[in-house]
C-alpha cells in the first residue's frame, strides 16, 4: 500500500515510472555512483531541479524495498579538475576544487532526499563540519543499519584519485553487495556510441576484459579493487526513470561487470537492451 501511495503522490512521473506491486530486491546493501553530469538533466551546467527530484524519488523507492543505500556523487556538472589541469593548472589544486564540487552536489541531493522524507547523512572525506560529517567507516555503516541513506562526498579526499575510485573504495569499506553506476548511456559499449554508429553494447563483461579492452567504464584502479573483492558493477542509464529500482529488483538492463565469464552472446546493437 505504501508503494502505491508513494507513486500516486508523484503524479508527474506516473505515466513513465511504473513498478511491480510487489517488487523484491536482490541486494541488501548497494552503492550508487552518480556522475555530476547526471544531475544536470538537459542543462549545460549545475543541478536540474526536476532531475535531482526524480533521482530522490527513486532512491526513496529503493529504501522502501528494505535496501541499504549509499551514494557517491561526482562534481563534473560544476567543475572538472582533470580538464583544468590539462590546461596548465596544478593537478592537485584542480582535484581539490573538484572535491568541493562533489560536496555541493551532495548537499543538493541531501536536500532533495529529505524533501521526500528520506533521512540522509552527508559524509565528507574533507573535514567541513558545518555542512557534512567526517567520513568514519563504522559510523557510515551504522547510519545504513539504522535505515539512513548516506552520501559520500569529496571523493577519497586525495588528489589524483577519481570519484570512480572513491566509489570502489567506499563500496568495499561498507561491504556493499554491488555498485550501481548510473550514467548517461545505456551500458558499456565497444566504443563511444555517440561517436561510433557501429558500437555494440555488452550485456555482461568481465573485469579483465574491461581492463584489457581499455573500456571507459571506471578507471583501472576502481575496476581492480572491485575485481579483487568480487563486487559486481551494474552500468545503466540514469536518464530512464525507474532504472535504479529495476536494477535493484533484478531486471536485466544495461551491462553487468563481474568475474564470471560472459554468456556466448554478450553484445547487442546500439540502443538494444
Amino acid at each position: 500500500m505504501r508503494l502505491t501511495s508513494n507513486l500516486a503522490k508523484q503524479t508527474v512521473w506516473s505515466d513513465r515510472y511504473i513498478m511491480s506491486a510487489t517488487p523484491k530486491a536482490i541486494y541488501k546493501r548497494v552503492l550508487l555512483k552518480l556522475s555530476g553530469e547526471a544531475l544536470m538533466g538537459d542543462q549545460g551546467y549545475g543541478v536540474d531541479p526536476e532531475t535531482i527530484t526524480r533521482i530522490a524519488v527513486e532512491a526513496k523507492e529503493v529504501r522502501s524495498l528494505g535496501v541499504e543505500l549509499a551514494i557517491v556523487v561526482g562534481g563534473g556538472n560544476i567543475f572538472r579538475g582533470v580538464a583544468l589541469s590539462a590546461k596548465g593548472m596544478d593537478r592537485a589544486s584542480a582535484d581539490y576544487m573538484g572535491m568541493l564540487a562533489t560536496v555541493m552536489n551532495a548537499v543538493a541531493l541531501q536536500d532533495a532526499l529529505e524533501k521526500q522524507g528520506v533521512f540522509t547523512r552527508v559524509m565528507s572525506a574533507i573535514d567541513m563540519q558545518q555542512v557534512a560529517e567526517p567520513f568514519i567507516r563504522r559510523r557510515a555503516v551504522r547510519h545504513l543499519e539504522k535505515g539512513r541513506l548516506v552520501i559520500f562526498a569529496a571523493g577519497t579526499g586525495n588528489p589524483y584519485f577519481t570519484t570512480d575510485s572513491a566509489s570502489a573504495l567506499r563500496a568495499l569499506e561498507i561491504r556493499a553487495d554491488a555498485i550501481l553506476k548510473a550514467t548517461k548511456v545505456e551500458g558499456v559499449y565497444t566504443a563511444d556510441p555517440n561517436k561510433d554508429a557501429t558500437a555494440t553494447m555488452f550485456s555482461h563483461i568481465t573485469y579483465l576484459d574491461v581492463i584489457q579492452r581499455d573500456l571507459k567504464v571506471m578507471d583501472t584502479s576502481a575496476i581492480s579493487l572491485c575485481r579483487e573483492r568480487g563486487v559486481p558493477i551494474h552500468v545503466f542509464s540514469i536518464n530512464t526513470p525507474g532504472n535504479i529500482v529495476r536494477v535493484i529488483t533484478g531486471e536485466r538492463i544495461g551491462t553487468i561487470v563481474s568475474a564470471d565469464q560472459p554468456p556466448a552472446a554478450t553484445e547487442t546493437k546500439k540502443g538494444g537492451a
